[in-house]
């Protein structure tokens, strides 16, 4: 027969008897459902006169009755019983739950009838049977379908069949036609399950060894048991103790085949040198152990021994069978051998973990529903689903955390290696420097995947590769003594895949002899490429573990994810070493252009074409008294006050540098600074504007000395001027005054001409007054300084003037600082200074107010005096030093007539002081005069 002919009748077979199977497991579990089995809890076997009870169970209904060990049953419901087969008969007959009337003689004398109720059969045990019957038919399926063409594939496929129709097919005892065929499809898929799985075994260890004619002769206990199971029904009386009988040989056939299944894995693991095959045979070795041994010890020995099998002892025995499918499916599929390892640690941890979810989730819900029912009667039917419903909804957390504890548990190292794995891929790409990452990478990768080779190839240029770095490997391959060809890596290949992967390095026959040569001295299992836009940067290359092991294709899934990590790191050092130079140079470039525009006094900022700002220097910092980091970004507009907004706006979008001289600007502090600024175009490398540069040069300093210069020079001009016009009037005046008083003395009692001479010797004085000033003001004599107490003058000066702020209804408020240092002065000077002060203070408040004077230490003596008057206009503020200005010339009631020279005679004090005098004034609020002085010494310590 033709192979494609012979494959597709075996194909079409197993089709139609995988249907089958299907169909009536199906229909067993539906008859199952529907049919209830009784039973009375006793073993019963036959004995002379009737049946004799072997064994009671606990709770049973014969315990209940008062059935003991020992009783014999001569009849039911009035029907004698021969054999056991009678007595099935009578129980089929009452059926579950009903009462049947057992006939019972103890130790020889015979009882009053004992009724018992009859209980369902607990068939409990079946769904966990049917739950592995369909594990392992879906992972027959699975390999058939995936690899059907490897070898053992079929034969794997016809032990899962076998063993789903063994665990499904469930005997009801309802003896009809699909009972029947239920029974005897579990009889010989009992029979051939065991003879199958040693066959599988023989086969998959070295299927060169077998002989023939001795995998005939494993088959011959299964034909054995289907023989004894035949000739029990057809020849053989129907006894309780033949069927246990069967039973027991049928158990110990099983356990044994299996024990000696184990032990063929064991042996030829050891035996076996090739390092996948050893891989492969250590998992299946230990994955039937793990399935074998407590069917064995749990089920199959106690059993043999007539012994007492605890309930739960029995399901972890049928438990653990799972175990079987789950490690041989992978076994089977060669590419993924091995992932054995992996697949076994999975289902041991997931079994257990769906078992502990299980368990607790319905324990939580039974709990959460006698709360409900005990504790909250109330809520009734819709309490108790409304509990259910919460309950499944907190136990997603725990359900998690309960799978990852057991992750961590059972596969402890692995999923610690992973996350490290995961941690080093993503902090791959802070290493820049080239040599320093390939060390890094050749040193980590052998202390998380316990490989014992690794090594780091580079692309060179297309189609040449390097070897950059190594761990593990021949010195004479390292130190580039040994000549390697490496065009075997090319993976930029249409057809090349995600690795390379050989099995034996020393035999790499596909590839020519100086690659060959190659693969020998890298002894490299696994070749990984590091791809970068379908690009190859670099190649990985990784050998077995430690132990001699493969690496599983999870592994490799996760180290073809770090692959493309590495790449990029490598690409990147790769482009941070060939532009460090650059990088450099730029740097130094950057850095001295920067303390250019840093050191330099003037501020510079720099705003894009939406004007925020983009460049702020220190100087700018110290100017607008605000940090660069909150400056950056902002609008100029939440810097800058609108009337320097106003300005800019105008000249931004016009071409060239434009200028604004002695600008004023009231910063955000209040505080009012005068600028020169430059507005200019930024302009890019194409020529296009990308922005205004701001160049503020603060010059308040300077405009203040110069005001002050302006000052001196017009106060020494006009002291000129004084001085001349007081000589040559004093003369004249002197003239008029005398002749106006002997006129007086001649016309006194002259009611008319005297008040008119008055008047003239009136004003005579009154020139004369300012003409004395003039002289004072003008005077360039040497005056006598010595040490002065500001505090005691300003007391004296309020003394003289107590009768004057009275009468004028004027409060004085004093702050005079405790222990104020005292100043180099002139006393009678300074109090001139203070009374001039205080007059104009007065002459402020025409109706009355405040006059508040304090004086303070702060590395200069600070004399601050405030009215709350009518304050000074701002047109007035830069004139109220000039000599005869005054705002006194039509004088309110109260004020006194101003000459226009007190400020000025105080203003040339305090310059001969050395001193300073600010004023602020706003219209209708007050005035405030600041005095300045250096102090002569600093204040004693307190």
């Amino acid at each position: 027969m033709e192979r494609p002919l012979q494959t597709r009748i075996t194909v079409l077979l197993l089709a139609l008897f995988t249907v089958a199977a299907t169909v009536f497991a199906a229909f067993n579990f539906i008859q199952e459902n529907n049919y209830q089995l009784p039973t009375d809890g006793v073993w019963w076997v036959e004995a002379s006169g009737g049946l004799e009870a072997q064994r009671v169970l606990a709770n049973s209904p014969a315990q209940k009755a008062g059935i003991k060990t020992g009783d014999l049953i001569v009849q039911a419901n009035d029907h004698p019983l021969p054999r056991y087969a009678s007595l099935v008969r009578e129980m089929v007959r009452t059926g579950a739950y009903g009462t049947i009337r057992y006939s019972v003689i103890r130790s020889g004398v015979r009882l009053p009838e004992v009724p018992l109720i009859l209980d369902p059969l607990d068939r409990s045990n079946n769904q966990g049977f049917r739950l592995i019957a369909l594990v392992y038919l879906g992972i027959g399926l699975y390999v058939l379908f995936r690899r059907w063409t490897a070898p053992h594939a079929t034969h794997f496929y016809i032990f899962c069949l076998a063993s789903f129709t063994l665990y499904a097919f469930k005997y009801t005892g309802k003896l009809n036609a699909l009972d029947q065929v239920i029974f005897w499809g579990n009889i010989i898929a009992g029979a051939l399950q065991p003879a199958l799985f040693l066959h599988f075994a023989v086969a998959f260890s070295d299927s060169r060894r077998i002989h023939r004619w001795l995998i005939g002769v494993a088959y011959l206990p299964a034909c054995l048991v289907i023989g004894l199971q035949v000739t029990a029904i057809q020849l053989w009386s129907a006894t309780a103790l033949l069927q246990h009988r069967l039973d027991q040989f049928t158990i110990g056939y099983q356990a044994l085949y299996y024990v000696l299944a184990a032990i063929i894995f064991f042996v030829n693991y050891q035996r076996e040198d090739q390092p996948l095959r050893r891989q492969q045979l250590k998992w299946l070795t230990r994955g039937t152990v793990l399935a074998i041994a407590p069917f064995t010890i749990l089920y199959a020995i106690p059993f043999l021994a007539d012994a007492q099998i605890p309930d739960l002892l029995t399901k972890v025995a049928v438990l653990a069978l799972v175990f079987l499918p789950l490690t041989f499916s992978w076994a089977i599929i060669r590419y993924r051998l091995m992932d054995t390892d992996l697949i076994f640690k999975r289902g041991v941890s997931y079994t257990l973990a769906t078992a502990a979810l299980v368990a607790l989730y319905f324990g939580l819900v039974a709990l959460a529903g006698e709360v409900v029912r005990n504790r909250l009667p109330s809520f009734g039917l819709w309490g108790l689903v409304a509990a259910i419903i919460i309950t499944a909804q907190l136990f997603d957390p725990l359900k998690r955390g309960i799978q990852e504890w057991v992750d961590r548990a059972f596969d402890r190292k692995r999923f610690d290696y992973r996350e490290t794995l995961i941690e080093f891929g993503r902090g791959l790409s802070s290493q820049t420097d080239l040599d320093a990452l390939l060390n890094s990478i050749v040193e980590r990768l052998p202390h998380t995947l316990l490989v014992s080779r690794v090594a780091v190839i580079l692309t060179e240029k297309t189609g040449e590769y390097r070897l950059a770095a190594g761990h593990g490997l021949q010195p004479s391959v390292l130190d580039g003594s040994q000549a390697l060809n490496l065009t075997f890596l090319d993976f930029d290949q249409p057809d090349a895949g995600s690795h390379i992967f050989l099995e034996n390095p020393q035999q790499a026959l596909h590839l020519t002899d100086s690659e060959r040569r190659t693969t020998a001295l890298l002894d490299l299992n696994y070749y990984l490429p590091c791809r970068l836009q379908d690009r190859t940067i670099a190649v990985i290359g990784l050998g077995r573990t430690s132990e001699g092991d493969f690496l599983s294709s999870e592994d490799m899934e996760l180290l073809e994810s770090l692959a493309g990590y590495i790449g990029i790191a490598i690409q990147n050092a790769r482009l941070y070493q060939s532009l460090e130079q650059k990088i450099s140079e730029y740097e130094r470039l950057k850095e001295f252009n920067e303390n250019i525009v840093e050191s330099i006094n003037v501020g510079i900022l720099a705003v894009d074409l939406e004007d925020r700002i983009e460049s702020w220097n220190a100087q700018m910092e110290v100017f607008c008294a605000l940090p660069r980091r909150e400056a950056l970004g902002k609008r100029i507009s939440e810097v800058f006050p609108p009337t320097f907004m106003h300005e800019f706006h105008r000249v931004k979008n016009d071409a060239g540098v434009h200028n604004l001289y002695k600008f004023r600007l009231e910063m955000r502090e209040g505080e009012a600074r005068t600028a020169n600024i430059a507005i200019a175009p930024l302009i890019a490398r194409n020529f296009q504007t990308v922005g205004r540069i701001i160049l503020l040069d603060d010059i308040t300093e300077r405009t203040e000395l110069e005001v002050q210069l302006s000052q001196a020079e017009k106060m020494s001009s006009i002291g000129l001027l004084a001085a001349g016009v007081a000589h040559e009037v004093n003369t004249p005046l002197a003239v008029i005054s005398s002749y106006t008083q002997m006129l007086a003395k001649q016309l006194r009692g002259d009611e008319r001409l005297s008040p008119l001479l008055e008047k003239i010797t009136s004003q005579t004085f009154r020139a004369s007054e300012i003409v004395n000033n003039l002289l004072n003001f003008s005077r360039t004599s040497s005056t006598e300084f010595r040490e002065t107490d500001l505090n005691a003058i300003i007391r004296e000066t309020l003394t003289l003037l107590e009768h004057q702020f009275k009468t004028a209804q004027v409060k004085t408020e004093l702050a005079l600082g405790e222990k104020l240092p005292p100043i180099l002065g002139n006393s009678g000077k300074l109090q001139q200074v203070f009374l001039n002060l205080f007059l104009n203070a007065k002459d402020a408040m025409t109706g009355g107010g405040t006059l508040r004077i304090a004086t303070e230490a702060n590395g200069l003596i600070g004399v601050s005096i405030s009215d709350s008057g009518s304050g000074i206009a701002p047109e007035h503020l830069q004139r109220i030093y000039d000599p005869f200005f005054t705002t006194k010339g039509a004088p309110k009631h109260g004020q006194r007539r101003g000459t226009g020279l007190g400020l000025a005679v105080t203003y040339g004090i305090i310059q001969e002081h050395a001193g300073k005098i600010h004023v602020e004034s706003q219209v209708g609020t007050g005035t405030t005069f600041l005095l300045e002085f250096p102090m002569l010494r600093k204040p004693a310590h307190v």
